[in-house]
């Protein structure tokens, strides 16, 4: 291998904000912020906004979205129109 031009890894602190969740693993990441981990030495930390601890593939936790009141939006912006749209039957 050709020297002087692969990244210099080195470990660094990933930290997942939303599940406070931490790991060192080796990374060429550039950031200013350093934390002292669990061994004592200090190491450069990366903050993440997701991570395998909080994203919902792995967690299995999904979001549910309020598609109730999207499909009520578009039935109000459309009845006007007509089309699609089916009117409720009165009187019965």
């Amino acid at each position: 291998m050709k020297k002087g031009i692969h990244p210099n890894y080195r470990p660094v602190v990933f930290q997942d904000a939303a599940a406070n969740y931490s790991f060192l693993s080796q990374s060429c990441v550039q950031t200013n912020d350093t934390i002292k981990w669990a061994d004592g030495n200090e190491y450069p930390l990366y903050k993440l906004e997701i991570s395998s601890a909080s994203h919902p593939f792995f967690t299995g936790k999904m979001k549910l979205l309020d598609t109730t009141g999207r499909v009520q939006k578009f039935n109000d912006k459309y009845k006007k129109t007509g089309a699609g749209y089916k009117k409720p039957a009165e009187g019965k």
